[in-house]
């Protein structure tokens, strides 16, 4: 990093938070799957994409050969804070997403619930009218 101008330790201190944001953030991902799971994801990408910013355009400098390193300064001027503010704007829409409404009449219903309706003591027929539960056997007075 020192053939760009920047100390290795100015990039540690700059990228270290949010790169372990990113590991962090991504456990908990892994582990607990939000909503918006891949918004988060974004989030977090973008995040350490902002971060690195101004040091990937220091790069691109050094390598096209301009030399001149004053020029980053737009780029961390007005570009990274916009990524940031995108970040978190990523983050926030993840956090307040809810889970997608159901749709009633769309599903389909589970096998056991495909039936006309409940047959004999609640059981529910099977295509043929037959019951997967016994009938009770004996006199009408012991049924219930």
């Amino acid at each position: 990093m020192e053939s760009i101008g920047v100390p290795l330790v100015a990039l540690i201190r700059s990228l270290g938070p949010p790169l372990v944001v990113l590991a962090v953030g991504g456990v908990l991902l892994v582990r607990r799957r939000p909503v918006r799971a891949r918004v988060m994801w974004a989030a977090l990408a973008v995040q350490l994409a902002a971060a690195a910013l101004p040091y990937a355009w220091l790069s691109l400098q050094a390598a096209a050969g301009l030399g001149r390193h004053y020029a980053v300064a737009p780029v961390m001027i007005l570009v990274q804070p916009g990524a940031e503010a995108l970040a978190w704007i990523l983050a926030l829409a993840a956090v307040t997403a809810t889970a997608p409404p159901h749709r009633a009449g769309r599903e389909r219903p589970a096998p056991e619930t495909r039936s006309a309706g409940p047959g004999r003591n609640g059981a529910s027929p099977d295509r043929h009218g037959r019951t997967d539960r016994a009938v009770p056997q004996g006199p009408p007075s012991t049924r219930t």
